[in-house]
């Protein structure tokens, strides 16, 4: 039993954002059951690297799920999803606004049939607005909400960051969010409702320290010159003399106060929040003492002293973390075709129904014929779906 069994989504979201959110759902629970376009289903399935043909990206993120192959351009299509749609508690769509309503499959015509759908469309930029038609990937939504302009050094260009913040952060995490709070509601009231996530609102949502200091000064916060972008010494990222990296993330008085005791730099304590000049000539000189160790000699000497000093890590590094396999956050699963496959871990810990990994991601179409018959359709009529396109072949 997990946190979420009992609960039914159809999914009809592809690649990354919506299937994240849904492998959560699945983790912890919930029959997902990935609705996918007969022969080529969810691009990600392709994309490489693969594993004996299968894509690495699909292998991790659609485990626990069903497949299903369903061509929604045709009636018959339609009609079964909407058979499905009774009996379900969540459906996730991440098609541009419209596409839903010119399959007949909106929100309005299914909420018809099962007034309790909890139905969530997510997408770039939401349902309304002048930009909810235009096309994105995660930078545009992250450069459009102001994110991505604060990321880089001071004078340098804007960095893209090297996972993406508006797909997951802002898109399947505010999905999440909402669908478990509308089902909250609908636990109280029986009522479903529509659940409008925009990847870029969400993006925007992230900026609650920026941006009220925004609000309350009216100085635009420029790169590489916040409070945590750069501005303080105290708060950075050094190299060390093998050429790797320490996170210094001591912003508070009684961290940097500590650090400067280790290292025997009394001087600095006075130092930490001064002027801009101060800190130029600050930075210089810690930048010149970690360079003049290596990393482990620099973890071993400060990283459990109450500093807020941590490695910066490589992921190969980060997989082999203590920290990191005692929260099992590095996890193996046998998969038919693929062998024994790492994943990625459950990242909610309960007490009582903790997320398990019970099934290898489906192959396409695997589960059509399974569902299918539980909504009453013969072997011959399942067949005939099969012969005129409506559904592909396993």
């Amino acid at each position: 039993m997990g946190a979420l069994t009992g609960i039914t989504v159809l999914d009809l979201s592809r690649l990354l954002p919506g299937p994240y959110c849904s492998l959560l759902l699945a983790d912890y629970g919930a029959e997902v059951i990935k609705i996918e376009e007969p022969e080529l289903g969810d691009y990600i399935r392709w994309g490489n690297p693969a594993i004996e043909g299968i894509g690495s990206r699909h292998l991790t993120i659609n485990r626990n799920k069903k497949s299903v192959t369903l061509n929604l351009k045709k009636k018959e299509g339609q009609t079964i999803f909407k058979k499905m749609a009774e009996k379900a508690d969540v459906i996730l769509e991440s098609f541009r606004p419209g596409v839903m309503e010119r399959l007949g499959i909106s929100f309005q015509e299914i909420a018809e049939i099962n007034p309790g759908i909890v139905y969530c469309s997510l997408t770039g930029y939401g349902q309304t607005g002048p930009y909810r038609h235009l096309p994105g990937h995660d930078m545009n939504y992250i450069g459009y909400s102001g994110i991505l302009g604060m990321i880089g050094e001071k004078g340098g260009k804007p960095v893209v960051p090297g996972v993406q913040i508006s797909d997951i952060g802002g898109g399947a995490l505010m999905a999440l969010s909402g669908i478990m709070m509308a089902l909250f509601h609908k636990e109280r009231t029986g009522k479903g409702q529509y659940v409008d996530v925009s990847m870029m609102d969400g993006s925007v949502s992230w900026l609650y320290a920026s941006a009220s200091e925004y609000f309350a000064s009216g100085e635009v916060p420029t790169r590489g010159n916040t409070r945590l972008s750069g501005k303080y010494a105290c708060y950075d990222v050094y190299e060390t003399s093998d050429g790797k990296y320490l996170s210094v993330g001591a912003l508070e008085e009684k961290f940097w106060e500590k650090i400067c005791q280790l290292v025997d730099k009394p001087d600095w304590i006075a130092l930490q929040n001064g002027d801009e000049q101060i800190q130029v000539q600050l930075r210089e000189e810690v930048s010149n003492l970690f360079k003049s160790r290596s990393q482990a000699e620099w973890l071993n000497l400060l990283q459990y002293e109450d500093t807020c000093v941590g490695p910066v890590y490589d992921l190969d590094e980060a997989f082999s973390d203590p920290q990191l396999l005692e929260r099992e956050m590095l996890i193996e699963m046998n998969h038919p075709v693929a062998g024994t496959i790492k994943q990625l871990g459950f990242p909610i810990k309960f007490s009582t129904t903790p997320g398990e990994l019970y099934a290898p991601s489906p192959k396409l179409g695997e589960h059509t014929d399974e569902i299918l018959s539980r909504f009453q359709y013969s072997t011959e009529s399942i067949e005939k779906f099969r012969e005129d396109g409506v559904i592909g072949n396993v």
